[in-house]
């Protein structure tokens, strides 16, 4: 991996860079939960978990018995013992395991039945409640909710898709969840770039466009974050054409209610996961031709690194981890201000 630079944030007068680490896989990771700056989890392909306790000097990497076929491409864990992944794929390929015990054993929890389905994307705000958003089934994306820790799934109703309108499964976040009960989902495809809000866990929703691409199937949004229940941004453009730096973000400051996009730098290329660094008050964002940073706001964006990620996640504010292809793992610590 080959760093550009090491980033200058003025508002820090820091250096950061990524720090890969050795996961002990060759997985293609596309699922990670941070739960600490000691703790995180991962998941993958060939039904591939891993987990490290002491902030990723060690990963211990397992594979989930009976899953070995699966792309765990979702993953969410509150405590570190109590872990969900979520596999995606074609009807019975997407599927649903837990663990209560930090991997010793593995429960089947759900099997979606449509043939139509593939699940893209499962949160966990507690023990007991969760999230899966889907792509479209009888025209409608899916969205199924749990209330006992994913035991039982119930679909609830969402407007109508528009043709061609789907999610892209590659990072785990075009779902988010925000305080108390709302819902954010992200769409792709032709007809999609919309962002879908929720005030009610999914029992009513409204739509906005974007500006984000939505020219070729491989386009669209591929990952929403937020702030907090105003400012958030949604990320993407088309995955096909990794380095091409246009119509990529999307900026709100109402909730998801409207988005534009802003009038700075924008992120260097295709970006498939984003993600906000509370303590220090920055967006990072990540794709398989880089990682950009922004300090304003997301009005602005630098890039400092080229290495192939695609998911992120990050603890205690300011520790951020990116998966990625071929097993790959890093970490981004930034000291106390």
């Amino acid at each position: 991996m080959k760093i550009l630079f090491l980033l200058a944030v003025p508002v820090l007068g820091l250096a950061q860079r990524w720090a890969p680490q050795v996961s002990h896989s060759k997985a293609s990771l596309r699922g990670v939960s941070a739960v600490s700056e000691q703790v995180a989890w991962a998941s993958g392909s060939k039904g591939t978990w891993l987990r490290t306790t002491d902030g990723g000097a060690n990963w211990t990497a397992g594979t989930v018995p009976g899953a070995e076929e699966l792309d765990f491409r979702g993953i969410s864990t509150r405590d570190g013992r109590t872990v969900w992944l979520m596999s995606s794929g074609p009807g019975e390929k997407s599927t649903v395991y837990r663990t209560q015990d930090a991997g010793e054993h593995w429960e089947l929890l759900f099997t979606n039945k449509e043939p139509k389905g593939f699940f893209d994307s499962i949160v966990f705000r507690d023990a007991r409640h969760g999230v899966i958003f889907g792509d479209p089934v009888d025209g409608h994306l899916t969205v199924l909710t749990t209330e006992d820790g994913g035991l039982h799934w119930s679909r609830q109703n969402t407007p109508a898709a528009l043709p061609d309108e789907a999610a892209f499964a590659a990072s785990n976040s075009c779902l988010a969840l925000g305080d108390k009960s709302t819902v954010w989902l992200a769409t792709g495809g032709r007809g999609g770039v919309r962002v879908y809000r929720s005030p009610d866990n999914g029992k009513t929703w409204t739509v906005a466009p974007t500006p984000i691409r939505n020219d070729a199937p491989s386009a669209g949004i591929f990952s929403v974050a937020f702030a907090d229940a105003a400012k958030g941004i949604a990320v993407g453009g088309d995955y096909a054409k990794p380095t091409e730096a246009r119509d990529n973000i999307a900026l709100t400051s109402d909730g998801g209610r409207t988005w534009t996009a802003p009038t700075g730098a924008s992120p260097t290329g295709f970006r498939s996961a984003a993600v906000w660094l509370e303590k220090l008050r920055l967006w990072i964002v990540t794709g398989t031709s880089g990682s950009d940073v922004s300090g304003d706001g997301g009005l602005t964006w630098k890039r400092f690194d080229d290495g192939a990620y695609n998911a992120l996640s990050v603890a205690a504010g300011r520790v951020a981890w990116a998966v990625g292809p071929e097993g790959r793992i890093a970490k981004l610590t930034f000291p106390d201000r």
